[in-house]
């Protein structure tokens, strides 16, 4: 399985263009997938500087309904001509940060024929899973034993009492987002499993202990976050797991770096690089 950036809020590269986003070109034994298109059609002319023909993918997935993972889904309907793009049936819903910048798709692709509405957990393909978000509660801890569900517990809940900043608009009123648009591909080959995320608004420490996958690649949404104490806790929680993480985008370059110095298998992903899984 290989796996390339196409668009990332940062790159080592000089012929990379760079803005505030997420694209990643996932090459499968079977399949070429685009997940995420960024907030423009940068993702694109990236693609066509790394040699990545995006017509010849035959699956695209879009992680939530924000302009800075799916502002690029007009280029991808131009550019490819057959694969159906799948994402939540809440991704066109509105979302705002704060009462007046709104964040959502541009909602005249609404009806375009190959958008896929993703209601339930669903197989797309061969070794390709969707799993969505609304009507779960993913802050929920099912998989822990009695010895460690007291303390776990405790920290979960401290990751879920953060304040997104963010909201969405039902009924005329704005909300706090639940994030009910988000979804996660799980790919499964050669007996291992990845787990993409977007953006991981649910809890990266939650959406960890439900699918605990031989690698998680994605953003983990700390770019907020104070280099102190809570920061440390969590890393060293993800680093109790058996996961090797690739993070990027909203995870943020100094939490990264903090979040480095307490675990043993976390790595960058920037733009126009490419990683190789279990080769």
């Amino acid at each position: 399985m290989k796996i390339t950036a196409l668009l990332e809020n940062t790159t080592e590269r000089e012929d990379m263009l760079t803005e505030h986003g997420l694209s990643l070109y996932i090459e499968t034994g079977n399949h070429k997938i685009l997940f995420d298109m960024g907030q423009s059609d940068l993702f694109s002319r990236n693609a066509a500087m790394l040699g990545i023909d995006l017509a010849a993918v035959d699956i695209a997935v879009l992680s939530h309904g924000h302009y800075d993972h799916g502002g690029g889904l007009k280029t991808f309907l131009e550019i490819n001509r057959t694969a159906p793009v799948y994402l939540s049936r809440h991704a066109f819903e509105p979302h705002y940060h704060g009462p007046g910048k709104y964040i959502g798709l541009d909602a005249s692709l609404k009806g375009h024929e190959r958008l896929v509405f993703i209601d339930d957990v669903s197989s797309i393909g061969k070794g390709l899973t969707l799993y969505p978000c609304h009507g779960e509660k993913i802050r929920q801890t099912p998989f822990l034993s009695p010895q460690e569900h007291s303390s776990t517990e405790e920290l979960l809940r401290k990751h879920a009492a953060e304040d997104s900043g963010l909201h969405m608009m039902e009924n005329g009123a704005l909300l706090p987002e639940d994030f009910r648009h988000e979804q996660y591909l799980l790919v499964e080959e050669r007996d291992h499993s990845v787990l993409f995320s977007g953006c991981s608004h649910k809890g990266i420490l939650n959406i960890e202990n439900r699918f605990r996958p031989d690698v998680l690649i994605g953003g983990f949404h700390f770019s907020k976050l104070p280099l102190d104490n809570t920061l440390k806790e969590y890393a060293q929680y993800l680093d109790s797991f058996t996961t090797e993480y690739y993070t990027c985008h909203c995870t943020g370059i100094r939490q990264f770096e903090f979040m480095k110095n307490h675990m043993h298998h976390l790595h960058i992903l920037s733009c126009g690089q490419s990683i190789r899984l279990f080769h």
